[in-house]
């Protein structure tokens, strides 16, 4: 007897639609190719969203804001918020160079493309950002309270300049399809949050000392 998980297939189809998303972007995604991908039937992708929006609104509230959360907040939950954030910047470098093709930020990706001719998306889209820009400047504000960031940061205005930085490195990598850009961003990004810090613990960043072993 066939058991059936609707949890299962529904976070199936959103893998699933992400892909597509992230590969062909939300206009050119295909309801046909999403459904071969998970082997689920038309009535059952219907059944879990009404149509192809729906689909992609859930992407932006659950894959989406799960990606941000778990690769740019929760890393920075505890420990030197600096150090933190320079250690997902290199993982994050690390991930980009090992695709074959730089296919962009997914999220920035969509921005791009859906914010200004859906409300709903662009809505969708703000929390997340809000939600990245907001998870570091609370961590920027823990480090002044703990004494590894310096006191008179603008944590706000630092979290979005960071957030502006990430995408803007991962954009320019994309269209030039040059991963020296991504480097040279990433340099000067680095540079930026060690001048964060508090006077007497700056110390040489992990991504200057890698690539002084090169």
């Amino acid at each position: 007897m066939l058991i059936r998980d609707p949890d299962a297939t529904r976070r199936s189809l959103l893998e699933a639609a992400f892909e597509e998303i992230r590969l062909r972007g939300y206009r050119g995604a295909s309801l046909s190719r999403i459904l071969a991908k998970t082997d689920v039937t038309k009535g059952a992708l219907y059944h879990h969203f009404p149509d192809k929006k729906a689909l992609g609104y859930a992407v932006v509230d659950e894959i989406l804001r799960d990606m941000i959360h778990e690769k740019w907040i929760t890393p920075l939950a505890e420990g030197n918020p600096i150090d933190r954030m320079l250690e997902t910047l290199h993982l994050e470098g690390c991930r980009v160079a090992s695709e074959k093709t730089l296919t962009g930020c997914p999220l920035n990706n969509l921005a791009q493309e859906m914010s200004a001719l859906d409300t709903g998306f662009r809505k969708r889209i703000a929390v997340v950002f809000a939600l990245w820009r907001k998870g570091i400047s609370t961590a920027l504000q823990r480090g002044q309270a703990e004494g590894s960031v310096r006191r008179n940061v603008d944590t706000d205005a630092a979290a979005t300049f960071v957030v502006a930085a990430v995408e803007g490195c991962i954009g320019m990598a994309k269209s030039g399809n040059d991963l020296e850009l991504l480097y040279t961003c990433g340099a000067g990004l680095t540079q930026y949050l060690e001048s964060l810090r508090e006077s007497d613990l700056a110390t040489p960043s992990h991504a200057n000392k890698q690539q002084k072993r090169r």
